[in-house]
């Protein structure tokens, strides 16, 4: 799904990026060039930025 309508970035574009490295909205943001126009999708990219940083801890808790 489509978060930040003014870039065209998905929700997979997000999940990619913290895959990819990413740790936080601020790393996201200056890979994506997210959030940088009208703001609307912020709180959106943030809930799936947490939502997905903490799938990784918790799968490496478990690992550990």
């Amino acid at each position: 799904m489509y978060v930040c309508l003014c870039r065209g970035i998905t929700d997979q574009d997000i999940k990619d990026a913290i895959a990819n490295g990413a740790d936080s909205y601020r790393d996201v943001r200056d890979l994506l060039d997210l959030g940088t126009c009208c703001g609307r999708c912020a709180p959106e990219a943030r809930s799936i930025i947490s939502d997905e940083i903490s799938m990784i801890a918790s799968r490496l808790a478990v690992a550990a």
